[in-house]
């Protein structure tokens, strides 16, 4: 496993360890989860952006319950 130095004032990594003392964490696993999340909460906007573009564009197909049953042969 790789190591990160990260360089913060005082009282954001007193903010920092107080936070994952109260949710019984590692310092490292909570800042290795926030990052994580942020990448995906990032990754879910793009797409959802991209959808919502080709939505507009008319370039999305959509189905309705009972096409779906059929489809499937249900």
């Amino acid at each position: 496993m790789s190591t990160i130095s990260l360089r913060v004032p005082e009282q954001e990594l007193s903010l920092f360890k107080n936070y994952a003392r109260i949710h019984n964490k590692s310092l490292s696993e909570v800042i290795r989860n926030t990052m994580l999340e942020r990448i995906e909460d990032e990754y879910d906007l793009k797409v959802f952006a991209e959808y919502e573009k080709e939505k507009a564009a008319g370039e999305v197909k959509t189905y309705t319950h009972e096409e779906v049953w059929r489809e499937l042969g249900l």
